[in-house]
């Protein structure tokens, strides 16, 4: 969610952005009002994603979820790589879409071993996302790319609701035990 607060601000203060014409990181190249509010964004919400892949270690029960962990860490600084390689500069497009590939390896890899846990409905919804997501964003004809890294958000937002939402259900179920 805070990627999306950042994205809004950014947007606030560049009304040429058009979101069927524009990419997101437009909002951080020279051409933009105040680049900085969209760079240093992606940089803090970095931040936050890292944390989370540690909540991810933390709640793992296995080595696959361990990995998917440092999965996401990874694309974590991919994600501050592209607040400092903004647009414009020659590694943006590599940071940018190594960021999404890692966090489909995310998903795809905590799919995986949630299914070794024996923990199907997890698994296969993990899986999944993190194999169909991509091959829509391949086959779909977007207007422009931030209506595909919207919908990349999206579907990391997605997969983050359904993980938070399980752990705080486990917690629940633990404490009233």
């Amino acid at each position: 969610m805070l990627a999306w607060l950042f994205i809004a601000i950014s947007i606030s203060v560049n009304p040429w952005f058009v979101f069927t014409r524009n990419a997101f990181s437009d909002l951080g190249g020279s051409h933009a009002t105040d680049p900085w509010i969209y760079n240093y964004g992606l940089i803090t919400t970095s931040i936050f994603v890292d944390l989370y892949s540690i909540n991810l270690l933390l709640i793992s029960r296995n080595k696959v979820e361990d990995f998917a962990s440092a999965f996401v860490f990874i694309a974590g600084l991919f994600l501050a790589l592209i607040g400092i390689y903004h647009e414009g500069t020659r590694p943006h497009v590599f940071v940018s879409t190594w960021f999404f590939a890692q966090m489909d390896l995310a998903l795809i890899t905590w799919g995986i071993g949630s299914l070794m846990a024996r923990d199907r409905r997890l698994g296969l919804f993990s899986l999944l996302l993190g194999i169909v997501a991509p091959l829509i964003a391949l086959v779909i004809p977007w207007p422009s790319a931030a209506t595909e890294e919207a919908y990349g958000i999206v579907v990391i937002d997605l997969w983050v609701a359904v993980m938070t939402y399980i752990n705080v259900k486990h917690v629940i179920k633990r404490r009233t035990s």
